[in-house]
């Protein structure tokens, strides 16, 4: 009698990280089974994931759920990888520059789950998605107007809009074509160093690539 108490516990254990497993899959693959023309098929999500419909479904009751999930866990993906590379110690441009190598493949490599999912979740929903992103750019944004490296004639808030704005402009350039893969980072970096210089500044200059630290490097 005693031990049934124990084997119900164990079972539940086994079955809530069966549960865990199953949808860290799903969210893995959900991503890569996005279409460049921004469609979702469930079926192809459960086939790569490796799990029935039915235990898809169980988890995710509709496409929009599942999206709201994958982008979320790539947001949060995102945000860990800013967080380590907006270095308190560095000169705002060197740690901006940094930023922006670190987090564009992770971007790029979720363009057609963000052009998806902006097209079927409300714009609420999406805004606080990017909360965390966009706190950390403006974080950095901020102390690098607060030292004079950055200029202070446009809102900070602007700032910030502009060059997420330009980091997706950017990956919708990849995936139609118009840029390469070798050089659509580096189109960035300039174009958001541009944006923000004060007049009188080269922060192309003050930001060298061969002074980056590496950032942690986020999980898949």
């Amino acid at each position: 009698m005693d031990q049934e108490p124990a084997k119900r516990g164990a079972t539940t254990r086994r079955r809530r990280a069966d549960a865990e497993r199953s949808i860290e899959a799903i969210l893995t693959a959900t991503p890569d089974c996005v279409q460049a023309d921004g469609e979702l098929n469930m079926a192809a999500v459960a086939r790569a994931a490796g799990v029935s419909r039915v235990t898809l479904y169980a988890h995710f009751p509709s496409r929009e759920a599942v999206l709201e999930a994958a982008l979320h866990r790539a947001l949060s993906l995102v945000s860990d990888v800013l967080r380590d590379a907006a270095v308190e110690e560095d000169p705002a441009p060197q740690a901006l520059s940094r930023l922006l190598g670190s987090s564009w493949q992770l971007l790029a490599r979720h363009r057609n789950l963000y052009t998806v999912a902006s097209a079927v979740l409300p714009r609420a929903q999406l805004r606080s998605h990017h909360e965390p992103v966009l706190e950390t750019i403006e974080r950095l944004v901020a102390r690098g107007q607060a030292d004079g490296d950055f200029r202070t004639d446009l809102p900070t808030g602007w700032l910030v809009a502009t060059i997420y704005t330009l980091m997706h402009l950017a990956a919708d350039e990849l995936s139609a074509g118009r840029l390469g893969a070798d050089q659509a980072g580096e189109v960035v970096e300039a174009s958001v160093l541009s944006l923000l210089s004060s007049p009188g500044r080269d922060l192309g200059r003050m930001a060298p690539r061969q002074e980056r630290r590496p950032a942690r490097q986020a999980r898949d």
